[in-house]
């Protein structure tokens, strides 16, 4: 590739992430004013929370419960000689609440709710239902993108509670009943390493993702186009776009859990 084909690629690059930040700006500030009419909205956040919380629940305790596990074992392998075996329980419970708790949640949900929003909206917008929507003199924003965004940014803080308390009980079970911690043992240490700012830094990433993954995917989905194909490549960046801004969040809220601490 010579410099003149690097330099118009990358000009492109940039130009395309101006123009998708313009937009978004765009859709997230007519979300925002579409939330001063609840009575628009509130009944479909309702349906789409049921449907979040309902059909994503299942998936959530399994992936709590495995990281739960997951962590009482490398923390126990990690162990030296000498140290209090209370540090596993303390391991499981910093690592589910600070982070496996809410990423790996917002991670399941996002190849499960993102890529289903991304796709459903896709649908109607190629299908010209959106179109249909704007003639009849109806906000596609109010009755479309402010219900799932709302539901999935609140939908998500009890998935997440009960992630992380899945996940701490079944480290609590791995622990002892094949790592040799005595019940305990086990409570002590997670009561060791338990404070109040953990938790919250837990919630407040949990409506950081929530909302990250309903808004991107409704972003996505109304920018879908070249009919059932344009879908499936919908369906597949909204979920690649959904992770690359979540482990960013993740990045850029570590300094909120030391401004806590």
């Amino acid at each position: 590739m010579n410099p003149t084909e690097l330099v118009a690629r990358l000009g492109h690059s940039v130009r395309m992430a101006a123009l998708h930040s313009g937009r978004a700006g765009l859709l997230l500030w007519v979300t925002i004013l579409a939330l001063r009419k609840p009575k628009d909205w509130l009944a479909e956040s309702f349906v789409q929370a049921k449907r979040i919380g309902v059909e994503g629940l299942g998936l959530v305790l399994l992936m709590g419960a495995l990281s739960g596990v997951v962590m009482a074992q490398q923390t126990s392998q990690q162990l030296s000689p000498g140290l209090p075996v209370e540090i596993v329980a303390g391991g499981v419970v910093a690592g589910m609440l600070t982070e496996l708790g809410p990423v790996l949640t917002a991670i399941v949900l996002a190849g499960r709710m993102g890529a289903g929003i991304g796709a459903e909206l896709g649908t109607m917008k190629v299908t010209n239902q959106i179109d249909a929507l704007l003639t009849l003199g109806r906000d596609p924003v109010v009755e479309l993108v402010v219900p799932r965004v709302v539901a999935g940014t609140i939908i998500l803080v009890p998935l997440v509670i009960m992630a992380n308390a899945m996940g701490i009980f079944s480290g609590f079970a791995i622990s002892t009943t094949l790592l040799g911690l005595t019940p305990d043992q086990y409570a002590s240490g997670a009561r060791g390493y338990y404070h109040h700012a953990a938790l919250v830094y837990s919630l407040v990433k949990a409506v950081a993702f929530g909302f990250t993954i309903t808004f991107v995917a409704s972003y996505v989905g109304l920018r879908a186009g070249g009919g059932a194909a344009g879908v499936g490549r919908t369906a597949t960046s909204a979920v690649v776009a959904i992770i690359v801004g979540i482990m960013i969040l993740d990045v850029v809220l570590a300094p909120v859990y030391k401004a806590l601490t």
